[in-house]
């Protein structure tokens, strides 16, 4: 049946596009029953690993996605605040996503250049043992992709967001070799002590794994630019409390606000968490009244 779906991740409520392709697909619904209410398509119908969300993110929309739309020929995955582009700087619709087809195997976001080498960048923010675990399982599970995993370790470009759009088969094809490698790597790491932010492990290696196959395959890709639907309720939530603290004198509070928030969110200065920026000047202007203060 020739039917193209991008499901967009979610969870919490949100306003989805009005075209039809774009499905809402509640993420993590096991661990959110109160969100059923909205209407949104739960990942935890049929073979699901919707209970892992709190440690694959929006993976576990990407593996509700292979494993139970069986009748869509084309398939995508979104999140409910980025959304890929065609060329004319506009949501992807069925004819635009079709045309792109014909010349490419995959779409997906394009590549964000790190101010490090990947395991070093990984390094600084997760485990790094965890990484050498992600190592030892594609040598065991994947030597012929090891060329291509090294070359990705050491380089400074990765795809985010497991965002992607592509036929069923490339599509399916993917999840396969990419949740064996995931499900393969949980039986050796330990995530004790660790943040939210660093249990999300197998959702953050996903994004440089994407990289490998589809070099390793010689895949034609797309990349597209990514919009940003307005700033994480996190990050607005983080902003007016430092406002609040400015406003009361206190930049000492403000300060260890802020870093308490980036030890728990390494990603909120990055622009897909920061979308205006207001918070990296906010971060400046809070230093500078530190420096002030002296």
């Amino acid at each position: 049946m020739n039917m193209t779906r991008i499901y967009v991740c979610t969870h919490k409520p949100f306003t989805a596009p009005p075209d039809k392709i774009y499905v809402p697909l509640l993420c993590g619904a096991a661990l959110h029953p109160e969100l059923r209410s909205y209407g949104y398509m739960p990942d935890d119908t049929g073979d699901n690993i919707s209970s892992k969300n709190p440690y694959y993110s929006e993976l576990t929309g990407l593996y509700h996605i292979y494993k139970n739309d069986l009748s869509s020929d084309i398939l995508g995955l979104a999140h409910y605040r980025r959304y890929l582009l065609s060329d004319n700087g506009k949501l992807f619709t069925d004819e635009k996503v079709r045309a792109a087809l014909k010349y490419h195997d995959i779409i997906t976001t394009k590549q964000i250049v790190l101010d490090y080498p990947y395991e070093e960048a990984f390094g600084g923010k997760h485990n790094p043992a965890d990484f050498r675990i992600l190592r030892d399982v594609m040598q065991k599970m994947h030597p012929e992709c090891m060329d291509e995993f090294e070359r990705a370790a050491e380089g400074t470009h990765t795809y985010f967001a497991n965002m992607m759009i592509a036929g069923r088969d490339v599509f399916c094809e993917y999840a396969d070799w990419l949740f064996e490698i995931l499900f393969a790597m949980e039986e050796y790491v330990d995530m004790t002590g660790y943040n939210d932010y660093q249990k999300r492990l197998y959702g953050f290696v996903s994004e440089l794994l994407l990289m490998v196959w589809i070099r390793k395959k010689g895949l034609k890709v797309k990349e597209c630019s990514v919009a940003v639907m307005g700033e994480k309720k996190e990050t607005k939530e983080l902003l007016d409390h430092l406002r609040s603290l400015i406003d009361q004198g206190d930049t000492d509070g403000a300060a260890a606000c802020f870093m308490e928030a980036y030890k728990k969110r390494p990603d909120i200065l990055m622009e897909a968490s920061d979308v205006n920026g207001e918070l990296k000047k906010l971060a400046f202007i809070i230093a500078d009244m530190l420096k002030a203060g002296e």
